[in-house]
């Protein structure tokens, strides 16, 4: 009020708590209040507005007050809103691209001022004069908040495009899991799924054009590779839809889905339904035409067994083996046998096939050479797919080593675990922990024949007790982190290590601060606790350099070859 009957402008300065630091905002607030405005925080008009209507999922309380302060900023003439954003701070992706969409709903400015820790300002006054300059101009012009329009409707997948057979496009996370054997189970389960191409590294710089540059790796590359199957004329626009897994919680990955939405309409594909897979975490959407029937979950759990089991194998073997190609030629013609069981989701014919595949590998003609094992751990998608991690399974290989890299089933058990432990601990509802501790059960009893078959072979190692993998974390670091990879990524270090491998690669996204914490953060610990551990940590994103991973790779496997030289003086 004071600001209309003074004909004054005030901004409103949007910052993390950090930012209240004059050593990190470097006096931004007193260089905006000596241009001749009257500078507020998002926290002093956040409780006149609403949140609701959003894009994005609201998952944190801090953007909850950053919309509300936005909305009421766009709809009133006399103020302005400013947002410092730092570098690496991913979770600005998500809100940055979603405050400005709140802006431009009104048709006001929008102007985000990245400072780190630099202190050359000039760039920042530049910013702040030409806004001061934009200001006075629209004020003549007499330009005032206008809605512009409202938000779209989100375009659902419904149950009458299931009946239309739409093509549904899934990006290749795992390539061992999805290529003919998910995307089988979802066929049969009458689902038209098309895998999208695994080797094209195009995808990433498709991804980069269409999605916030600061979200997460994994987002850039699932979204580039949607996009540009759309671009390339292959599908009826009018009748395919996009796939996506949406975790919930406190990831961002709980926001891939508006991130996918935002990217499609601003790539001209608006009218493309977006799926979203879940099971139902807080956040995540609603798809009525897709739906988690006995017959889907059954045939795509034997499709991910038949994966990990496939990972153990090929891995174990396709190092060691006499003639080239033998291997990957046994694998490819195993697939196709087992694609009607996949079909099926028979668990009887499952385990028939478990033992006879157990066996043809173990009996597979393999050199007599001792190379060192190097385990693959880190962010989900970064850990399995090759375009992300530009197949690093195949220059472990390659640099002669053996690639292990844990199982997918152990991820879907950290998800269902942390029910259990949001109960016990947090104040969780009881039925939840019931219901993961039913599914934790039923895992447990689906991957028997698995781990009997293993057990029983010359070459194979049966799976790890889900028990002794909480345990293993409990020393390291609190169950309670379950951000992201949470306590599960350095448990999967710690069941490596216990193991007898003690080469391990830790990759994460530059921009996924949790796996920085839980996958970085705990190597001292762990190397403090297990004497030779050989732990490398990789960075991967968009602008990664491939020749420093490949050095620093090259740097542990020469690590590790002295250390198996080392241990074999010691058993001679």
């Amino acid at each position: 009020m004071m600001l209309k009957q003074k004909g004054e402008h005030g901004i409103v300065l949007a910052g993390r708590p950090y930012h209240l630091d004059p050593m990190i905002n470097h006096g931004i607030s007193q260089m905006i209040a000596a241009a001749g405005f009257h500078v507020l925080t998002e926290d002093s008009i956040a409780h006149l507005g609403d949140v609701r209507g959003l894009r994005v999922v609201n998952q944190w309380s801090y953007h909850s007050r950053l919309y509300a302060a936005a909305r009421i900023a766009a709809k009133t003439p006399e103020l302005e809103f400013v947002q410092l954003n730092s570098f690496g701070c991913g979770l600005d992706a998500i809100d940055t691209d979603q405050v400005e969409e709140i802006m431009n709903q009104y048709n006001r400015l929008y102007t985000c001022l990245k400072i780190d820790e630099g202190d050359n300002l000039g760039a920042i006054r530049i910013r702040i004069r030409s806004l001061k300059a934009a200001i006075k101009e629209r004020t003549e012009k007499q330009v005032r908040p206008e809605k512009l329009y409202d938000n779209p409707t989100p375009v659902k997948f419904t149950k009458e495009m299931k009946k239309q057979k739409y093509t549904l496009l899934l990006p290749m996370l795992s390539p061992i899991h999805q290529h003919k054997l998910v995307d089988v189970a979802l066929r049969a389960s009458g689902y038209n799924v098309v895998n999208l191409p695994v080797q094209d590294r195009r995808s990433v710089d498709v991804g980069t054009r269409f999605v916030n540059n600061d979200a997460c790796y994994p987002a850039i590359i699932s979204i580039g590779q949607m996009v540009e199957a759309l671009q390339s004329g292959k599908y009826d626009l009018d009748h395919t839809a996009v796939m996506m897994s949406q975790t919930g919680g406190g990831c961002r990955a709980t926001n891939y889905v508006p991130l996918i939405r935002k990217a499609l309409k601003d790539a001209g594909f608006g009218q493309v339904p977006v799926v979203s897979i879940s099971l139902g975490n807080q956040g995540v959407e609603t798809t009525p035409g897709f739906t988690f029937t006995l017959p889907l979950v059954k045939r795509v759990s034997i499709a991910f067994l038949y994966g990990d089991l496939f990972e153990r194998l090929v891995y174990h073997t396709r190092p060691y083996e006499v003639e080239k190609g033998q291997v990957n030629a046994l694998y490819e013609d195993w697939l196709n046998r087992v694609r009607p069981n996949v079909e099926n989701g028979s668990f009887k014919e499952f385990k028939r096939n478990v033992a006879a595949i157990v066996h043809d590998f173990d009996t597979v003609p393999q050199r007599s050479v001792v190379k060192p094992k190097v385990g693959v751990v880190g962010e989900i998608l970064v850990k399995y797919s090759p375009i992300a991690n530009n197949d690093i399974v195949g220059t472990i290989e390659a640099e002669g080593a053996e690639a292990v890299v844990p199982d997918i089933v152990g991820f879907m058990n950290y998800s269902l675990y942390n029910q259990v432990y949001r109960h016990r601990h947090l104040g969780a509802k009881k039925s939840s922990e019931i219901f993961a501790e039913v599914l934790l059960k039923l895992i447990r009893q689906a991957e028997k024949p698995m781990d009997e078959a293993l057990r029983a072979s010359d070459r194979f190692e049966g799976i790890t007790p889900w028990e002794d993998v909480v345990a293993g974390a409990k020393p390291v670091l609190s169950l309670g982190n379950m951000t992201g990879e949470g306590w599960f990524l350095p448990a999967e270090m710690v069941e490596l290590l216990r193991s007898g491998v003690n080469n391990i690669v830790c990759m994460q996204p530059f921009g996924c601060l949790p796996n920085h914490i839980v996958g970085k953060g705990m190597l001292k610990e762990l190397r403090r606790e297990y004497k030779g551990a050989n732990l490398m940590p990789i960075d991967y994103d968009p602008g990664a350099s491939v020749v420093n991973q490949l050095n620093r790779i090259r740097l542990m496997m020469a690590t590790a070859k002295k250390g198996l030289a080392q241990e074999s003086v010691k058993q001679s």
